[in-house]
C-alpha cells in the first residue's frame, strides 16, 4: 500500500487575526490560560492550546468574521463556562436561540455550547459532546 500524502499524518497550526496583540496576550494568556511561546512581533503571538500551535496573527486592519472561529471541547461545560466567567469573559446571547442561564444552548445532536468574544470580537466557543 502506498503512503499516505495527505494531512491527515501532520498536525494542525490554527490561526486568528487580530488587531491589538498587546490586549490579545493578555486575554489568551491569563485569561484562556494559553501557554505563550513566542512573540514573533509584528507578525504573531504563538500560544499552545493543548498541543495545537496557535498563531494569532496581528493585522491592524483585520475586523471578525461572522461565526465561531475557534473552539475547545471540554468534558463539563458548565464547569468551563462558570471558570470563564470568574475570569471576567462575558457569554453571547444570540437572538432566536434558546440559551440557558449559563448561556450555553443544546444543539439538536446532542453537543452543548456557549459562545464568548475575545478582544477584537471574534466568537470562541466551549462546548460539550456526546459520548
Amino acid at each position: 500500500m502506498a503512503a499516505s500524502t495527505g494531512l491527515d499524518q501532520y498536525e494542525i497550526v490554527a490561526f486568528v487575526n487580530i488587531r491589538d496583540a498587546e490586549r490579545a496576550e493578555v486575554f489568551y494568556r491569563d485569561v484562556l490560560g494559553l501557554r505563550l511561546i513566542s512573540k514573533e512581533l509584528p507578525f504573531a503571538l504563538v500560544f499552545d492550546a493543548h498541543g495545537t500551535m496557535l498563531r494569532l496573527a496581528i493585522n491592524p486592519g483585520a475586523a471578525p468574521i461572522g461565526g465561531t472561529i475557534l473552539g475547545w471541547k471540554v468534558g463539563n461545560i458548565e464547569a468551563a463556562v462558570k471558570d470563564l466567567v470568574l475570569r471576567g469573559v462575558p457569554f453571547e446571547r444570540w437572538p432566536g436561540m434558546p440559551q440557558d442561564d449559563l448561556g450555553i444552548w443544546n444543539a439538536p445532536g446532542g453537543a452543548r455550547v456557549a459562545w464568548f468574544k475575545d478582544p477584537d470580537g471574534n466568537v470562541l466557543s466551549v462546548s460539550q459532546h456526546p459520548d
